[in-house]
């Protein structure tokens, strides 16, 4: 059994087929298959349910996965480790990011890879709710999302913001725009939200529940730059994080006049002493 061998079967795991794992890898589908054929001779055990339309673990291959990638998390930290020696950094680390949040990494990335132009930065999109539980299995190194005031069991967080919602809409959507909106007069207007699940869609609801005002999304939609489209066609308006909301210049921003939903911006990592790379990583992010 090697490296290369669990680096298949991880992959196979996360992205849920071997097609999908053979792309991930930059191979082709059969040495991913023939791969995971050998170590599963080796083993004398399945590690995968194999099926036409999907491919799942099997109770060996559960067992397997996060010895698996404890096992490659080890010898990527022996690599930093002879990297640093050396005088630079190596390797790649995988950042959980949630829609919506890419371009306010954008600085932060462009530092480090200024500073550490031999690592490689995978951003993976990640809901709020999966991040610290992606974090625990390995699947990331760190995850950048919106969290309440709950603390992940286990993991570390940082703040890095802590902002109010703004309500934006179509040029005259919203009358008198000379002063600040209510939670009533928002929940009174069309509206365009955020599916269940969501970190944005989560803080207005709990908002709007706090202050006893039922509200109803019209269109449902799962991307901000969508959502930004039917707002600026006039069809609702829509309940954003302040910084979100000003990437869309052309669309009119209330601030609310009280008991505005409120939004927290957290780096979510492992305790302990974390690998130089997302340690490195870590400190321009912040």
């Amino acid at each position: 059994m090697d490296l290369r061998q669990m680096e298949v079967v991880v992959a196979v795991a996360e992205e849920g087929g071997f097609s999908a794992a053979a792309r991930r890898l930059h191979v082709v589908q059969s040495a991913v298959s023939g791969t995971v054929r050998a170590l599963e001779r080796e083993l004398d055990a399945p590690l995968f349910h194999r099926t036409t339309h999907r491919v799942s673990l099997t109770p060996a291959g559960e067992a397997f996965l996060p010895a698996a990638r404890a096992a490659l998390q080890a010898a990527a930290k022996v690599r930093t480790a002879v990297d640093s020696v050396r005088g630079g950094l190596h390797g790649e680390i995988a950042v959980g990011v949630m829609q919506g949040l890419y371009a306010g990494l954008g600085r932060a990335l462009a530092d480090f890879r200024r500073e550490h132009p031999g690592v490689t930065v995978r951003l993976c999109q990640s809901p709020a709710e999966d991040a610290p539980r992606a974090v625990r299995d390995g699947r990331v190194d760190l995850a950048v999302v919106a969290l309440g005031t709950d603390r992940p069991r286990g993991l570390a967080t940082r703040r890095l913001t802590h902002e109010e919602m703004v309500l934006t809409a179509a040029p005259g959507l919203v009358p008198r725009a000379d002063r600040p909106v209510t939670l009533a007069e928002a929940a009174a207007l069309p509206s365009v939200g955020f599916p269940e699940g969501w970190a944005v869609r989560h803080a207005v609801d709990r908002a709007f529940r706090a202050a006893s005002v039922e509200r109803t999304v019209t269109y449902e939609v799962n991307d901000v730059l969508t959502a930004a489209d039917l707002v600026r066609h006039g069809l609702g308006a829509c309940i954003l994080p302040a910084s979100l909301a000003a990437r869309f210049p052309d669309l009119t921003v209330r601030p609310f006049a009280a008991h505005a939903p409120t939004w927290t911006v957290r780096v979510v990592h492992p305790r302990g002493e974390l690998p130089p790379a997302v340690a490195a990583l870590l400190r321009h992010i912040e």
